[in-house]
């Protein structure tokens, strides 16, 4: 027998447990299906931190939803119970001219956002873990700090369980037809019947929307942990900021104050194209090598023994924005998912940005950024989106 719901969420990583958890919410039933069981490191939802920042130097248009974003997670950690973030500050360090510097004071201008402007010496002065080059400046900003992702999860999923939502895991979604006044979704264990379908799969996007080229790229990114080789101290989440580094134009890298005694790090891009089902798990001396030779550079006593290593995937637009968007032949079906490495300090806001969408046909921010992009063009968009 086919069961029914409002509401069918197909991936329950960052997105998805973020929709699962505002959809119930607002009194929605809500099914969501997952191909693993979430919080997993199967995806592109973990690594233990992630970056959360305000002077958004991708583009302006991110600020006032990773706003919304504070105040979301902030509301998580009092209703779960969890510690879910952590302000630490934040230093957007590189060239004076690059998109990471230029672009995140341009954001924070823009917004009126605190921000101050600190040359190579004054960043050494400050931050002694770190060595920029006497050309390099960078913005730092207060509010930046850190996500604990696998905990983020976790409390979205289980605040919707709690709620009444039907959370399944491990059963992939082989594929989905609209079917009368809604949607049908079909897996290997059954089928259901949803009025509305979002689809969050991200590295997985593609095999949900074979009528539509998203010209997406899945590609292997992999994190590593060091120990400190001396001064442990200067890594102390009280001392030293999360901080993005691009020493040369468009090619960046980043890194967090030490938890558990161990410094993470990881190139930004640059990574190898993959089919999430066949990704390549076995982390190589030639990548561990790669990393050594940014810290070695810019935190040279992070370079210290090496830990461990974690792969995970991004799942890349053309133009490394989001997609998040209604489906150009289905109104009630909604994308929101393909983040490009940057968009898991975001999904709180985006699950409710959702719930909003599809529920009450509208949302207060500007999503124009967030358009599907295929082959045939943009999304002609709807009227309701802002």
């Amino acid at each position: 027998m086919t069961r029914s719901y409002d509401v069918a969420i197909v991936g329950l990583g960052a997105m998805g447990s973020a929709a699962a958890y505002h959809f119930t919410r607002r009194g929605a039933r809500v099914l969501g299906l997952d191909r693993f069981a979430p919080p997993h490191a199967l995806g592109s939802s973990h690594g233990e931190t992630r970056i959360i920042r305000e002077a958004y130097f991708e583009d302006p248009r991110y600020v006032p939803i990773v706003q919304r974003a504070y105040e979301l997670w902030g509301e998580l950690e009092r209703e779960s119970g969890e510690p879910l973030m952590l302000r630490t500050g934040g230093l957007m360090i590189g060239i004076p001219d690059g998109m990471v510097v230029r672009g995140a004071q341009t954001s924070a201008e823009t917004h009126g956002l605190p921000f101050e402007r600190l040359d190579a010496r004054e960043i050494s002065r400050r931050f002694p873990a770190l060595a920029p080059r006497e050309d390099m400046v960078a913005i730092f900003e207060p509010r930046a700090g850190v996500l604990f992702p696998e905990r983020c999860v976790g409390a979205h999923l289980a605040l919707a369980a709690k709620a009444g939502a039907t959370l399944l895991p491990n059963e992939p979604v082989s594929s989905w037809r609209a079917d009368g006044d809604g949607f049908e979704v079909i897996t290997p264990l059954g089928r259901y019947h949803a009025g509305a379908l979002v689809l969050a799969a991200n590295a997985w996007l593609d095999r949900l929307l074979p009528d539509l080229d998203l010209g997406l790229t899945v590609m292997r990114q992999v994190l590593f942990w060091f120990e400190p080789r001396a001064a442990a101290a200067d890594f102390e989440p009280g001392r030293l900021p999360i901080h993005i580094w691009e020493p040369e134009p468009r090619r960046c890298f980043y890194g967090f104050p030490a938890f558990g005694g161990e410094v993470k790090a990881a190139i930004h891009h640059e990574g190898v194209r993959s089919d999430p089902d066949r990704l390549d798990r076995e982390v190589r001396e030639p990548e561990v090598d790669a990393i050594r030779a940014r810290l070695a550079a810019y935190l040279p006593n992070a370079n210290g023994r090496f830990a461990r290593a974690a792969v995970c995937m991004y799942a890349n637009t053309p133009d490394e924005h989001f997609i998040l968007d209604h489906h150009p032949a289905h109104p009630r079906v909604l994308v929101i998912s393909a983040c490009s490495g940057h968009g898991f300090k975001f999904s709180a806001p985006i699950g409710e940005i959702a719930a909003d969408l599809l529920l009450d046909g509208r949302s207060r921010f500007d999503l124009g950024l967030f358009r599907m992009r295929t082959a045939a063009g943009p999304s002609p968009g709807r009227p309701e989106r802002t």
